[in-house]
């Protein structure tokens, strides 16, 4: 039985779920984006192929395996994307949540089916339909649990809103002893750089005591500020509207002092170089056109 333990962002990983890019099927149709930089990419003729998508993954896959981390993958869903595994689950201390995704992406999670059965039932939680809410939103620092959101009336209507507050009540009601905090991110499904599609596209913390973040990626400037307070401003990388873009803050930890980053992401390396970290670079670029990266194509299920 896998005995799952997530308790933060950056503790030594022991397994993951990591995604595939196998059998990715063709080029989406613009109608049939999921969000904004996808569709800027189909519109423009660049949309990733799979060749060049399996090969980074792949390299990831070295990384973990460099590291010792026990490495499961789903089972392959002829034609349909499967690399973003954060978005269909995410583990907090014990209890694995399913989350609510997209209608359209219901094959992903039976891929995944096998690795659920080997964890005890009783941790295996399923939200009402009421609940919207995916990993990408969800993140784990001491004993806050972090929850990206959006707050604005229109929430039907935005296709990039997708964790609402029956979610963020949701994980307040199933862990009433954590400091459960949301936070309003800026959604647009017309520009890719004013769109933080989840929490990791504009905030992540690093180490123990350090976080990236991009502050335009907030609605309310005062969950920035929270974040601010929380952290220490010394503590913050900040980023660029062009480095959120391109997805700088969706790294992956695997120690508190080990960092899998993008192999272009000159100036955030160089930071987390300074402040003592190992980075370990990986060609992730273009992936990165999806908007998801290395954080949201892991799906971590056990931390030291």
């Amino acid at each position: 039985m896998l005995e799952l333990n997530i308790q933060n962002e950056t503790s030594t990983l022991k397994a993951v779920i990591l995604g595939t890019a196998v059998s990715n099927g063709p080029t989406p149709s613009a109608e049939d984006a999921y969000d904004p930089k996808s569709l800027e990419h189909i519109l423009a003729g660049t949309y990733p192929v799979e060749e060049d998508m399996v090969a980074e993954m792949e390299a990831l896959h070295e990384v973990f395996l460099k590291y010792g981390v026990t490495v499961y993958r789903p089972t392959i869903v002829e034609d349909e994307n499967q690399i973003f595994t954060r978005d269909i689950a995410f583990v907090i201390d014990d209890y694995f949540i399913r989350a609510n995704i997209l209608p359209e992406r219901e094959k992903e999670f039976p891929a995944i089916q096998s690795i659920v059965d080997m964890m005890n039932p009783n941790k295996v939680i399923v939200p009402p339909e009421k609940v919207h809410i995916e990993g990408g939103d969800v993140m784990l620092w001491k004993n806050y649990v972090f929850i990206g959101t959006y707050k604005g009336a229109d929430y039907s209507k935005i296709k990039t809103a997708r964790t609402n507050m029956h979610g963020v009540n949701f994980i307040k009601e199933l862990f009433p002893e954590k400091i459960v905090k949301e936070f309003d991110l800026v959604k647009s499904f017309d520009d890719p750089k004013g769109n933080a599609l989840h929490l990791d596209c504009c905030f992540q913390p690093v180490g123990v005591d350090k976080a990236i973040i991009f502050k335009e990626g907030f609605r309310d400037e005062k969950d920035y500020q929270y974040l601010v307070d929380l952290f220490g401003m010394e503590n913050l990388f900040h980023i660029t509207g062009d480095e959120m873009y391109n997805m700088f803050s969706n790294v992956f930890s695997i120690t508190p002092t080990v960092v899998v980053t993008e192999r272009n992401f000159t100036r955030l390396n160089t930071w987390l170089e300074e402040n003592n970290f190992t980075v370990e670079t990986v060609p992730y670029a273009e992936i990165a056109k999806q908007e998801g990266l290395l954080r949201c194509s892991t799906l971590p299920l056990i931390r030291e």
